[in-house]
């Protein structure tokens, strides 16, 4: 069967689209999101598979700047909205977009591409490591009590319609993307996803609702949610769905906490897309009672290794020699000299010495962002030591004391 892959024109959006949504089961998606993500959608960016008339194949890369460890804002291509036509599988046609997208990306002159995997074990092939988790809470806070740090009965919490505060929720947002890994700094436009809110997505909850934290007049941290009334026999047993919760300080954050744990009517605080070192955690009476559950975050793929490495910074000096296999995209692979010093700026260049690591490069893109020790993939097989304490000197480097999250999806 022939199919032309080509880069998409606007006026194929519409037909694109369509394809993305059959191949994720056929439900259209509201027509309020559906308007959103056609604006945000980069067509030069995107890419399209072809059968005559018929679209077979979606692929797409917004413009990101991503976080890396040290605090530097790094270009990379979030790549979104991959599928393929149930027609159309097992003939070549993502392998197909995944090159042509990769050498898109590395013509662009952005060292990293980025994405949030449908299925886990789809990427892999293509080099991307799954360098970020995101934690899960169902909190019971009936019974889970909250401690507050000094300063929390200072803060002045006020209700707010997101919409209007979504100046003042988004310069919290922009204050804290670069002191974490792995958080896009949102662009022109992506101030409407957090608080896009069609009423199918409520899950028969409300409205989208919102608090603001204030400390001597200023806006100081915010959250948003849903709430999802229920009654049994015994009572009121509500639910407080929590979709985004950002604070600048410690006083200003537990007062979030402690307002969605207190909501009348509600017994469970809900959180779907929490940090792994979230640390309400710490606040918590009974972490028992959290219900915790982790899975995959973000994955990261190193489009021009010796760029996106030099881009980060390391938590301890480092000189390590490693050899990096990489199939699809060969001028990544082959021996490189990575050094930081005791500030952690970095060079990593082409060398012939002998190498002290070999991995490849989905493992460097797993512990990229410092979420991922190499010493643990070393543990699982992935990462061979080849001079006697390279891991645990490059495995330090790397660490970050804040784990890596990506707070949204895209």
């Amino acid at each position: 069967m022939t199919t032309e892959l080509r880069v998409l024109s606007g006026s194929e959006w519409d037909v694109w689209f369509g394809c993305l949504e059959s191949a994720f089961g056929g439900v259209p998606i509201a027509p309020e999101t559906r308007e959103m993500y056609a604006e945000l959608t980069e067509p030069d960016r995107a890419l399209g598979h072809w059968d005559g008339a018929d679209c077979v194949g979606t692929a797409g890369a917004h413009s990101f700047r991503v976080a890396v460890p040290g605090g530097a804002v790094v270009p990379a291509a979030g790549i979104t909205m991959v599928s393929v036509a149930a027609t159309h599988r097992r003939q070549g046609l993502l392998t197909a977009m995944m090159r042509r997208q990769l050498d898109d990306v590395r013509s662009w002159g952005e060292p990293l591409a980025v994405l949030l995997a449908s299925e886990p074990g789809i990427y892999g092939r293509f080099g991307y490591g799954a360098a970020t988790s995101e934690m899960n809470l169902r909190i019971d806070s009936s019974r889970v009590l909250l401690s507050s740090p000094p300063g929390t009965d200072g803060v002045r919490l006020r209700q707010a319609s997101p919409a209007r505060a979504l100046d003042a929720c988004e310069a919290v947002y922009g204050r804290l993307a670069a002191s974490r890994p792995g958080t896009p700094l949102r662009q022109p436009g992506w101030e409407r996803v957090p608080v896009n809110d069609p009423e199918r997505g409520r899950q028969g909850g409300s409205a989208l609702q919102c608090v603001l934290a204030e400390r001597d007049g200023e806006v100081t941290g915010y959250a948003t949610y849903h709430l999802r009334p229920a009654w049994d026999d015994a009572g009121p047993k509500g639910t407080v769905a929590v979709r985004d919760l950002m604070a600048l300080d410690s006083a200003s954050y537990a007062a979030l906490w402690r307002f969605l744990f207190g909501i009348d009517l509600m017994s469970v605080v809900e959180c779907r897309n929490r940090p792994v070192d979230d640390a309400v955690l710490r606040l918590v009476s009974d972490v028992r009672r959290c219900e915790v559950r982790l899975r995959d975050g973000l994955y990261v793929r190193l489009v021009e290794l010796g760029a996106a490495l030099e881009a980060r910074t390391y938590r301890t000096p480092v000189d390590v020699v490693m050899e990096v296999e990489d199939a699809f995209c060969p001028w990544n692979a082959g021996r490189w000299r990575l050094t930081a010093d005791s500030k952690g700026a970095a060079t990593c260049r082409r060398t012939h010495d002998d190498p002290e690591l070999a991995l490849s490069v989905k493992e460097l893109g797993a512990a990229y962002l410092g979420g991922v020790s190499l010493s643990t993939l070393a543990a699982a097989g992935l990462v061979r030591e080849l001079r006697p304490g390279a891991l645990a000197g490059a495995s330090s480097a790397f660490s970050s004391d804040i784990q890596p999250w990506c707070p949204h999806g895209f």
